[in-house]
């Protein structure tokens, strides 16, 4: 094909172009691979030795012109796709865009971590998946313990008929994941542990089957057990923006001795009793305690040397007294119209 005739197509090709797909076609059909100017320009070996000089040079000019073109081109129709339509009104008022904003158990949990990291602590998080050897075995839990049965844990399909460090489940709490984080550190320890956990059970008002917990845990060679009581209520402190009655319980749990049921004043009612603290003017936020023999054992912590403070917070329920909400399951629920309140 003559070189003006490519000119003459092409340049009104590209200004007659009015959106970027169609100046990207003209483009590939000029000055692509199989274009036709570059198809032109591989000719120019099998021309006459006295003709090559002139045409290369007009060859390469037009495509420079080519590709300036298409680059002014290409703004002039970036620029009009930016314009104001002309019915657009500019005096309406605008509408403004909505807000998103922390889900306020996520908020809770970023406040006690500025508390905990206030006070010397690390944060500390893994994997939602565990096993029964970090869940249950190394927590001094029994054989026949009730909480490894799958009416209480999600084993993992594949895995559930298997022992130990091969049976994998979703984990049903945070401790075994902190005696992972002592097998891997050392000693003293200060460090917390947010996350979700799941439990096979029935939901209610003041229960879910995913759910977060707030686990603390102090290791070290010498700690006064009030330590922990002091530390419990200068966190419920800092959380509410006041003090918090805090009351502690004598309770059983296998990975600690001794063991507490930790609650705080229902602040849903003041401590008069509602339908969230059972009637009662408490509710129960942590189970607490001197972490067990054997699972400072299990975490290569030698039982007559240290000692320690746990607690595991129930995120949710805290998150439940901070706003005065009855129902838990609300805040996992998605609702935009109740979530909404919290921006």
């Amino acid at each position: 094909m003559d070189l003006n005739i490519i000119k003459e197509n092409g340049e009104r090709d590209i200004l007659n172009a009015n959106t970027e797909n169609e100046l990207q076609s003209i483009k590939g059909a000029l000055l692509g691979k199989q274009g036709e100017l570059t198809l032109l320009i591989k000719e120019i070996p099998k021309m006459d030795v006295s003709l090559r000089s002139e045409f290369g040079r007009e060859a390469n000019l037009l495509k420079k012109t080519f590709t300036e073109m298409i680059e002014t081109q290409r703004e002039k129709i970036k620029l009009k796709a930016s314009e104001i339509s002309p019915d657009f009104d500019c005096t309406r008022p605008g509408i403004s865009p909505v807000g998103g904003a922390l889900h306020p158990i996520t908020q809770m949990c970023y406040d006690l971590n500025d508390a905990f990291r206030s006070m010397g602590f690390e944060i500390f998080s893994e994997t939602e998946i565990t096993s029964e050897l970090y869940a249950f075995d190394n927590l001094n839990f029994p054989a026949d313990h009730p909480a490894r049965e799958s009416m209480d844990t999600y084993w993992l399909e594949g895995t559930d008929t298997k022992k130990g460090g091969e049976r994998l489940c979703l984990r049903p709490h945070l401790t075994g994941g902190s005696v992972r984080y002592m097998q891997t550190h050392k000693p003293p320890y200060r460090f917390v542990y947010p996350g979700r956990v799941y439990r096979n059970e029935t939901t209610d008002a003041r229960h879910e089957r995913a759910f977060f917990q707030y686990e603390a845990l102090i290791v070290q060679e010498e700690l006064a057990f009030s330590a922990g009581k002091v530390m419990i209520k200068s966190i419920l402190s800092k959380v509410f923006g006041r003090d918090v009655g805090v009351r502690m319980r004598a309770g059983f749990f296998p990975f600690v001795e001794p063991g507490f049921e930790i609650d705080m004043e229902c602040l849903v009612c003041g401590g008069k009793g509602c339908s969230v603290c059972k009637q009662v003017g408490w509710i129960e936020v942590m189970p607490g305690g001197t972490p067990h023999p054997n699972v400072l054992r299990a975490a290569g912590l030698d039982p007559e040397k240290y000692t320690g403070f746990y607690v595991n917070i129930g995120l949710d329920r805290l998150v439940m007294m901070r706003y005065g909400v009855d129902d838990v399951r609300l805040f996992h629920s998605a609702d935009l119209r109740f979530l909404s309140q919290f921006n």
